[in-house]
C-alpha cells in the first residue's frame, strides 16, 4: 500500500487507504485512462462495480501499471439483478475476470433491495475462501443494516452511501462506529450540485488554506473519519484532490461546515418507493 497516503484498519484487519478514485458514470471507453492518471497520480484505491459496465477498463489499466498487487486495494459490487446466494457467486466470478484479477480487496452488495441475506451469505463463503479480503455493503440506511447484522454470523466491513456536506449521515455515522463498520462516502463532492464549488462558506474556507473548495470537502469528511472516493477525468483534479494531508480544520471551521447539513439526498432516495421498483427492474446482462 503507498506510504503516501493514510490509511484506516477495517474490522477484520485489513488495511484500506482513506481516499480513493471513483469510476462511477466514467464510459467504458474513457475508464481505462482515467484510471492510469489516478495510479500515476498516487491513488492505489479504485473503486468500480458491475453496474458501471467499466470493469474490463479498470482491469486494462490495472495491468498496464505495473503497480504491485499488494499495493493496490481494489472494490467492486454486486447488483441486484445478482442478489442471492448461487447467482452473487456467478456475478463475482463475471467481476473478477473482467478485472484480470485472482481477488478483491473489498467485495460490496451495492444496493439493499432483493435477496441481499442470501448474497450475504455467499460473501461470507468468498470471504472465508480468500478470494475478496473484506465484505461490506453499500447504500444501506440504519435500519437494514442493524437487521443485516442481527441475523447474520459477519459484519459488514464497510459501508459505502451517499455523504458530502449538505448530506451528512450523523445517525448513520453513529451505528456504524457502534459496530466498527467504516463509513465510505460516495459523491463526496455533492456530485456538483446544489451549488456546491460556489457555497460561500467552503469558499471562504478554501481561501483561508489556499485550498480548493473540493479540497475542502474532502478534509472534511477525512476529518470525520470517512473514506472517500471522489472523481475527476482531469489529472490535474485527481492530483489536487489527492492533496489533502498537509491542513486540517479548526474546530470551528468544522462547525462551520456541519452547519451546511440539509439532512436529505438530493441524488437518490433509496426509500422512495418509485426510486427502489426503477433499481430493481435495472437489467445489466441477460
Amino acid at each position: 500500500m503507498s506510504s503516501q497516503i493514510p490509511t484506516v484498519t477495517l474490522n477484520n484487519g485489513v488495511v484500506m487507504p482513506v481516499i480513493g478514485f471513483g469510476v462511477f458514470q466514467i464510459p467504458e471507453d474513457q475508464t481505462q485512462q482515467a484510471v492510469e492518471a489516478a495510479l500515476e497520480a498516487g491513488y492505489r484505491s479504485i473503486d468500480t462495480a458491475a453496474a458501471y459496465e467499466n470493469e474490463r477498463a479498470v482491469g486494462r489499466a490495472i495491468a498496464a501499471s505495473g503497480i504491485p498487487r499488494d499495493e493496490l486495494f481494489i472494490t467492486t459490487k454486486l447488483w441486484i439483478q445478482d442478489q442471492g446466494e448461487e447467482s452473487a457467486l456467478r456475478a463475482f466470478g463475471r467481476s473478477l475476470d473482467r478485472l484480470g484479477l485472482d481477488h478483491l480487496d473489498l467485495y460490496l452488495i451495492h444496493q439493499p433491495f432483493g435477496d441481499y441475506y442470501g448474497s450475504w451469505r455467499a460473501m461470507e463463503k468468498l470471504h472465508r475462501d480468500g478470494r475478496t479480503r473484506a465484505i461490506g455493503v453499500s447504500n444501506f440506511h440504519p435500519d437494514r443494516l442493524a437487521d443485516l447484522i442481527t441475523h447474520n454470523e459477519t459484519v459488514p466491513a464497510v459501508n459505502q452511501i451517499e455523504t458530502h456536506v449538505f448530506f451528512q449521515r450523523a445517525d448513520d455515522q453513529r451505528l456504524m462506529e457502534e459496530y466498527g463498520i467504516q463509513h465510505e462516502s460516495w459523491g463526496p463532492l455533492a456530485q456538483g450540485g446544489q451549488g456546491f464549488f460556489d457555497n460561500p462558506v467552503l469558499v471562504d474556507i478554501a481561501r483561508a488554506h489556499g485550498k480548493s473548495v473540493a479540497q475542502i470537502a474532502l478534509r472534511w469528511l477525512i476529518q470525520q473519519d470517512i473514506v472517500v472516493i471522489p472523481k475527476s477525468l482531469k489529472p490535474e483534479r485527481m492530483a489536487q484532490n489527492l492533496d489533502v494531508f498537509d491542513f486540517a480544520l479548526t474546530d470551528d471551521e468544522i462547525a462551520r461546515i456541519t452547519a451546511l447539513d440539509t439532512g436529505r439526498s438530493h441524488v437518490f432516495d433509496h426509500r422512495d418507493p418509485e426510486g427502489v421498483k426503477w433499481l430493481g427492474a435495472t437489467r445489466f446482462h441477460t
